[in-house]
């Protein structure tokens, strides 16, 4: 028997996107006339009609949640945040008879694309958002599309969206605070992908803490979070005329690749720097020196993230939850400044 055709292959010789032939199949506005017609024509060519079960299911749920991460599948592996939030997410959901979905892929673009495709097909109830760029257009998107969504971050100014969030200015401010208690006035900031909101918000944190603390220097190195780049930053702020005697990373992957490039350079930790993870896991414990790190309970966030998105599913409720601020823990990665 020959396959169904489907919108995607009608997307696909049209040339338009998933989401496209949606709006047009269903005379809803977003396309002009002369695609809902092309698009028309092709699906009756094909032979396409609508599925009585996806028909069925307009206005139910699916038990199904989307999380599409603009990540490499390399680094989704390596971070422990990514395994213990999804982990929290699952908790919830699964206890709810409902399946996480999940998809990585290269750019905000091919999210936008991937939860149009979703959302046409009705594989979803509702999607969480993750990693927002300072001038994400997903959530203002989502909204227009009418996908339930749950925004992991700040809530957005004008959309009544559900955020989950916790203070990553506070927690910033807190290792610096901490830092210049102890003596060190030339502390620098290994940072991950300056697009992103969260970081932009720790390091003009990070900047306000030395500007008012008068601090030495206070550089900062932008990275893409892998253990490479966290490795080469690292290199060449203690290779420099005014190196650091301590260093803040944006993740704990990237502090354990800072003690392996101090050990290479002979520099003794903490008796000669200081090292600062912004996240704690079982890999700032195994290490010796361990690692000086802020904690928060990240299974905690998935799950208060995961609940947030099965009450927008269910009666609509929308809010902003904030998760407590992360705490500093201090180990053995830091010591009074040399």
């Amino acid at each position: 028997m020959s396959k169904r055709p489907t919108i995607a292959d009608i997307a696909s010789q049209a040339g338009v996107s998933t989401g496209a032939v949606s709006y047009a199949l269903n005379g809803r506005p977003g396309v002009s006339a002369a695609t809902r017609d092309r698009i028309l024509a092709i699906a009756k060519e094909i032979g396409w009609h609508p599925s009585v079960a996806a028909r069925s299911m307009a206005g139910s749920r699916v038990n199904a949640v989307g999380l599409i991460l603009a990540r490499p599948a390399r680094v989704l592996g390596m971070e422990p945040f990514f395994m213990q939030f999804i982990s929290g997410v699952e908790s919830v959901l699964s206890a709810n008879r409902t399946a996480l979905l999940l998809q990585l892929v290269p750019d905000h673009d091919a999210a936008d694309e991937a939860v149009r495709f979703w959302w046409a097909e009705r594989r979803i109830d509702g999607v969480l958002v993750m990693d927002l760029w300072a001038d994400d257009q997903r959530p203002a998107l989502l909204a227009e599309l009418g996908v339930p969504a749950v925004i992991v971050g700040r809530p957005r100014k004008g959309l009544d969206l559900p955020a989950v969030w916790s203070d990553d200015a506070a927690a910033i401010d807190s290792v610096v605070d901490y830092l210049v208690t102890i003596g060190h006035r030339r502390i620098a900031r290994v940072a991950g992908l300056p697009s992103l909101e969260h970081t932009q918000i720790r390091t003009a944190a990070f900047q306000a803490a030395a500007e008012r603390h008068k601090l030495d220097s206070a550089p900062v190195v932008s990275t893409d979070y892998t253990w490479e780049e966290g490795a080469q930053a690292t290199r060449r702020l203690l290779t420099s005329a005014d190196r650091p005697t301590a260093i803040t990373y944006d993740n704990d992957l990237m502090a354990v690749a800072a003690l392996s490039v101090a050990h290479e350079l002979s520099i003794s930790v903490p008796d000669q720097l200081s090292i600062v993870a912004g996240d704690d896991s079982q890999l700032c414990l195994v290490q010796h020196p361990s690692i000086t790190a802020l904690a928060r309970d990240i299974v905690d966030y998935g799950a208060r993230t995961a609940q947030a998105m099965l009450d927008l599913v269910a009666d609509g409720r929308t809010g902003v939850h904030q998760t407590p601020t992360a705490t500093l823990i201090p180990r053995a990665s830091t010591a009074a400044a040399p």
